[in-house]
């Protein structure tokens, strides 16, 4: 009998809430994205020990709307089995005269964590959800302790650099991802 393999995935949430965001609006009407549904793809027939998601609260003061709804959001994810919302830091930077919000700290923390986690033996496949090819050094060191790195990435916005690196590479296309959509 074959052993399943123990799986802890890894999401990048800015990344992935802004290529749902871009699927969901060529809907024309609005969904939510059943993380929940997504996860159960991402882990198939194998163990999954846990999912760590990083992003940063909005600010309130900006937008109460927009920072209601994260808060709900925030809210319904915690209640996921296994499941750890990792909160990180939003930084207001002026860019050509004009005011952005960027997250910060989310990389690292997810690099860290990764690497860390796979020095204890706390799973065999690391599932990582991101297009940003930073995470690179952190794959390397993770394969060098004989893990495997799976990278997710999307039809509309992959890395290149991630997918050469990692030991498999899963690009869903803008139609596989609307499974994942339930009408509000």
């Amino acid at each position: 009998m074959k052993t399943k393999k123990k799986i802890i995935i890894f999401i990048d949430g800015s990344n992935l809430y802004h290529i749902t965001k871009k699927v969901n609006r060529g809907l024309g009407k609005s969904f939510l994205f059943n993380i929940e549904e997504f996860i159960e793809y991402l882990t198939g027939r194998e163990e999954l020990v846990k999912t760590f998601y990083y992003t940063a609260p909005l600010n309130r003061k900006k937008d109460l709307g927009t920072y209601s709804k994260q808060q709900k959001f925030f809210s319904k994810i915690r209640k996921i089995p296994n499941f750890e919302l990792v909160l990180c830091r939003m930084q207001k930077e002026k860019i050509d005269g004009k005011t952005i919000y960027l997250v910060k700290e989310d990389d690292i923390h997810l690099a860290v964590d990764m690497v860390n986690l796979a020095h204890r033996n706390s799973y065999d496949i690391a599932i990582l959800v991101s297009s940003d090819g930073d995470f690179v050094p952190a794959i390397k060191i993770v394969q060098e302790v004989g893990k495997s790195v799976v990278n997710v990435g999307f039809e509309d916005k992959f890395s290149w650099h991630l997918k050469q690196k990692c030991d498999r590479f899963l690009k869903l296309k803008n139609k596989e991802i609307l499974q994942f959509f339930k009408e509000k």
